[in-house]
This record gives structure tokens, sequence and C-alpha cells, in this order.
């Protein structure tokens, strides 16, 4: 109890949102921070425009809104700047407990990991790739390049920044997760129609302002009547060309074909002028965004490019004047089976020697019927499934691997009683599971899961994190079905990559003609009782909340041999290879002595079903043979298995199903010639 108060001395206190001093560090003039809102935790980022201030973006802290816990238990949290239009203005790190990125990779990756979703939209669903995915040709709107050796915590930070960024564009920007993730595609059936009849369905839809029209949108400001011009002031037609029967009657066949192979996905919308007022200026650059124009949709303004398409004349029908083709990004998240806005920005000046500009804008509401649209509804399966999908052939590899296992385990008179094929297929198992379901799958168990189980428990996180790495998902659901029937030694003796990796590397000391330390029993009944300690620490510093759990958890070389390669500072690589060289002189030291994993399995390994290691009546008196060959020291003087030690290498059971090596067969075997011969001599008397 006075150690459990020391460390609740010890945990810090839970980190509250960034204050506004904070907030201003991270977004410093010109930019002002205006006042965090009344209801959420967000701050509402200002940026001077004409001498008025415009929302720049909303700030806030991703774990006000997606704890969402990390591969360590514990929710990273990442400060998120969204733009009006769903955009990540900002995205940093200033929090995480992910393990392969403390003291591993170290954060740098991770930071740059984070700041891809710049620029990017929360209006579409965003995917994490493997690494360089996005140069490899995957949408780079819709991608962000992964981190090999880091799957599933990049997937939990691409989890927390979507969600988060949800919530906030659900209060404050209107809209929702409906646009996310949703495909609307023109139907590709099309009707023959010219462009008369596209204007008479309003399919091509005709916009004309007048100049009364525009005088009354400046009504207050003193600027009325300060344009006399023409009528009409705007005479505009607007058309959305992906549907084919618009861009074909628009564009004419081959300049239609071209359009769709040029956008590869993206919209777009034909905006041509017949009166004065011009939606592009005589100083515009092709292929920026108009100023004067802009395409709205829920309340949001999207980013709408020019597309520097070449000006050529268009249908019979069309006005002749400017025109643009804007280029609406798929990542947008613009549907345009849904009613939308295009949004005409007027502008007029007064005051001679200090001008003001006075901004108003008039909309233009467009629609298209439903019908020429499929609606694919969004994928509403929880955003971990990804890793699952992607991940299917590993997981099937594996899963094949330990259906293989159970039953060369489970029927010890087939190959286990015959040693020499059974070596061969141990050593092929154990390569197996160093190469592929370690270094390759990333599958590595390690005790920072039970640690996560003590923070759950403590009400300080959950073990969500495990479902976004499904290989070690996986084997942690055979590991505790094993528990229950055979105990520790199934995972500890064939499944832990590290576990194999020293015992691969063993096999080099008869070669290196290294002789193996002899640990006295006393000392070794010490030293196996030290790993229990180690667990319990790890535990205790958890369920406090303690950040001194991620260095107690270093004593697992896991990281560092395993999901690192050694690719690692020197401190820790020296520990994992000595702890490799140790194995050479005391067999698996650090697996009988040190691992906190090992002891939280044997400790759950004492609720097995089977003492089902076999034994016979003169196992320990006379035989010690077993005893003397289990390298583990898993076999006590009377022959009993201490199965909470036993590692599973089967040697034992080969020698009981061996008649050349069991020394209770070969002494029934010798005694049984001895008690024919006198019966012989007897009926030759």
């Amino acid at each position: 109890m006075a150690l459990l108060a020391f460390l609740l001395l010890l945990t810090p206190a839970l980190a509250g949102s960034l204050d506004r001093a904070g907030i201003e560090r991270h977004f410093p003039a010109p930019l002002v921070v205006g006042e965090r809102d009344d209801k959420l935790p967000v701050w509402p980022i200002l940026k001077q425009e004409a001498g008025a201030y415009e929302l720049f973006a909303y700030a806030f802290e991703s774990i006000d809104f997606a704890a969402i816990p990390g591969f360590g238990g514990v929710a990273p949290n990442l400060l998120i700047a969204l733009a009006p239009d769903g955009t990540f203005r900002d995205a940093r790190v200033l929090a995480h407990h992910e393990p392969v990125f403390l003291e591993g990779l170290g954060s740098e990756p991770l930071f740059a990991f984070v700041e891809q979703y710049v620029g990017l939209s929360a209006r579409r669903a965003i995917r994490v790739g493997r690494p360089n995915a996005r140069a490899g040709g995957a949408p780079p709107q819709t991608t962000v390049d992964g981190i090999s050796m880091a799957t599933a915590s990049t997937r939990v930070i691409n989890e927390t920044m979507l969600s988060a960024a949800l919530a906030v564009a659900r209060a404050k920007l209107g809209f929702g997760a409906g646009a996310v993730g949703l495909k609307v595609e023109p139907r590709p059936e099309a009707e023959a129609l010219d462009v008369a009849e596209l204007e008479r369905r309003g399919w091509l839809l005709r916009f004309t302002l007048s100049q009364e029209a525009a005088d009354r949108a400046f009504a207050g400001t003193g600027l009325e009547g300060a344009d006399p011009g023409e009528e009409p002031f705007a005479d505009l037609r607007i058309a959305y060309l992906n549907v084919p029967t618009i861009g074909r009657a628009v564009l004419g066949e081959a300049a239609y074909g071209r359009l769709m192979r040029e956008l590869a996905g993206d919209h777009a919308v034909l905006v041509a002028s017949a009166g004065r007022w011009s939606p592009i200026p005589d100083d515009f650059v092709l292929g920026s965004i108009p100023e004067a124009l802009s395409v709205q949709q829920g309340g949001l303004a999207l980013a709408a490019r020019d597309m520097a398409w070449e000006r050529r004349d268009l249908a019979p029908g069309l006005p002749p004047g400017p025109w643009t083709l804007l280029r609406i990004g798929e990542a947008a998240g613009f549907d345009p089976s849904a009613p939308w806005t295009l949004a005409l920005k007027l502008t007029r000046q007064r005051g001679q020697i200090f001008p003001e500009t006075v901004t108003r804008e008039v909309g233009a509401q467009y629609r298209l019927p439903p019908d020429l649209f499929v609606r694919q509804a969004p994928d509403t399966g929880p955003h971990w499934s990804d890793g699952w999908r992607a991940r299917a052939p590993e997981l099937a590899i594996i899963a094949a691997a330990l259906a293989l296992l159970v039953p060369v385990l489970a029927r010890q008179r087939g190959l286990v009683a015959r040693a020499r094929p059974f070596g061969r297929f141990r050593l092929a198992y154990l390569a197996f599971t160093l190469g592929f379901v370690g270094w390759y799958a990333q599958a590595q168990l390690s005790v920072v899961t039970l640690a996560g189980l003590a923070r759950a428990a403590a009400g300080r996180g959950d073990l969500t994190f495990l479902l976004y790495d499904p290989p070690s998902l996986l084997l942690w659901g055979f590991v505790l079905a094993t528990l229950l029937v055979w105990g520790r030694g199934t995972f500890c003796g064939w499944l832990c990559p590290f576990g194999a990796l020293q015992e691969l590397a063993a096999r080099l000391a008869a070669p290196l003609r290294i002789r193996q330390i002899a640990v006295p029993p006393r000392l070794d009944r010490h030293l196996r009782n030290l790993k229990y300690a180690v667990l319990a620490a790890i535990l205790a510093t958890a369920a406090a909340g303690s950040p001194a759990t991620d260095a107690l958890a270093e004593v697992e070389p896991f990281k560092t041999a395993i999901t690192l390669y050694f690719w690692r500072s020197l401190p820790f690589v020296l520990y994992g290879a000595g702890l490799i060289v140790l194995n050479l002189f005391v067999y698996k030291g650090f697996c009988r002595y040190l691992c906190p994993l090992g002891a939280g399995l044997a400790v759950l390994g004492r609720l097995r079903l089977l003492d089902w290691i076999p034994r016979r009546p003169e196992c320990g008196s006379p035989c010690q043979l077993c005893r003397v060959r289990c390298r583990y020291g898993a076999i006590d003087a009377r022959g009993r298995i201490d199965y909470p030690e036993c590692f599973q290498c089967m040697d034992c059971v080969t020698i009981v199903h061996d008649p050349g090596q069991c020394v209770p067969q070969v002494l029934a075997r010798r005694r049984r010639p001895a008690a024919a011969a006198p019966t012989k001599r007897a009926e030759v008397a």
C-alpha cells in the first residue's frame, strides 16, 4: 500500500486543454486567437483580410473529442486546426505514448506522418497506405504514407485525426459523417440533348443578375448606385459537366472524353458569362483559384480551381464571352446530386485617398435530378477494419501455421515421438516465427498489452488499440486459448519471435565450444521470481498512470530486436545483443528470469485444465534423464513438470515415447530376454 501511494504521488495530473497562451504559441501573429467556444473546447483562429477579421480555422485538441487509446493503451493528443471548408490547416503531435516511437524510431517519423494531413480534407475518408504509397500512385487526396514497423500506431493516429475533426465539423461547420466516404457518380446512360433542352430543364442553369439586384446587395453601404452600368449586370451559364448528357452537349464528344480522363474522379463546373460581369478578370492567371467565384455546399466553400482548359468555342447557344472550368477535387466531399451554390463575389470601393473595398456575395442555386446519379452508401464499418482487410494474407498464413501446430503438439505419438523429424520441424517453425511472425508481420506480443489492460481496469484507457494490430490480436486469441489447455509454453516455446531468436542463436554454442553455465538450484529459484517483480512494477505503474511504465517496459528487448531490427540507439542495441550473448551461456536466461510477459502468462497458465505432458511411475525415481536433459529446469527431482516454467520444447515427450531413450523402457526391454532364458532351459531339460 505504501508503494502504491508513492506511485500515485508520481502520477502526473491529467493534462487539460491548452490555455490561450498555449494556443497562441502555436498560432502566432499575424493570426489572432479568438475567444474559446462556450460549449466546445474549440478556439477560433482569425486572420485579418481587407480591414476585417475572417475565420482562418478552428483549433482544438483531439483528446477532447476522440480519446482513442494508442498501442500503449493511452490516447495520443493532437493539435488540429480545421479550416471552414473542412481542410486541415495544421496538425501536430502534442503528446503520445506509442512504444515504437518512444526510444525506438524516435518521434520525428510520427511528426512527419501527422504533417501529411495538412491540406487534406476531413470530408473525405483518409486511409493509411504503405510507406511511399502516394509516390506509388495512391490518391494523394485520400492517402497518407504509412510507417513501416508502426502500422497499428499510425492507424490509431488516423482514426484519432478523422474522428476528432468530424466531431468539430458537425458542430461548427455544418457537415457530418455522411459526406465522408460517400461515392456519387453520374449514370453512364446519356440522352442526346442540345443546349436549348438542357437550359429548359435547368441542367444548364442561366443565372441573370440585374443592375438593380446588384445594387440591392450593397444596400446600407452608401454604394447602392455606385455602378450605373447597363443591363444585365451578370448573365451566366452554369453546368455540371461530369454528367454525360450535359458534358457532351456543351463540349462535344471528343472534348468531353478528354475532360473525363483529365479529371480522374474530380468534378468540373462550367461558368460562362454574357453580361458585363466577368468570372475571370483580364489579369486572371489560368489555373489559379478565381477570387470572384466559389462553389458552396452545405454552408461550406469548396476549393475550386480553374482548369486552364483550352479556350475554344463552346456549343452553339452558349455565350462567347469569358468562361472557366472550375475543378473541384474528389477529396472536397462535393455531392453533385445535392443542391449547391455558385457564389459571385461583388466588390465596390468608396473613398479616394484611402479607398475601402466592400464585398458582397450573390448566389446562384444549382440542382440536378438525383436520378442522374448512382449513390453508394459510405462504408460504415469501423476504421480498424481497414487493417484487417489489408493484412488478410498475413492473417491467413499465421492462422494456417497455428492450425498446423495444434495437431502436432496434441498427437504426441505422431511427429513428436520421432526425434529427428520433430527436431527438423521445430527448427523450421522457429525460423517461421522469427522471420514471418516477428520481423515481417510485426506480431511480437508484449507486456505493453498487459499494461494496457491494467490501465483499462483503472479507468485510464481501453484495449481498442489491439483492433489495429490484427496479427497480434490473432496470436493473443490463440495464446489465451492454449493457456487454458497447455499453459504458458505454447507461446514462449513456439510463438515468441525473440524466444525463437534466442533458441536459434543458442545453436551456435556447440560450434563455438561455449559451455553452458549451470546456475545453482537455490540461486535459480530466486532468479525465477525476479520476472514476477518486474511484472508487478509494470502493472502497478500502469494502473497508477505513471510515465515510468514505458521505461520499465524496456526490460523487454522485443522492440529493439524484433520491431526495429536492432536499428536503435546504442544502449538498447547493446542490451538486446547482450541478452542473446547471455543466452549462449545461460540458456534463455532472459525468458527464465526477466521476461515480464512470460511471468504474466505463467500466472494465467495456472488456470490450465490438463497436466498433459506424459509421465511414468519411474520418472524421478529412479530415472532422472528428462530432468537432466531439460534445459529450462522445468522438471523437479521427483520427475514432476513445473508447468509455469515449461517452454513446451517437447524434448521430454520425445524421450518418454522413444524406446531407445526412455530409461524405464530400455531396462524393461533388457529384462525381457533375461526372464525368458530360464523357461527355455527348462524346456530343454
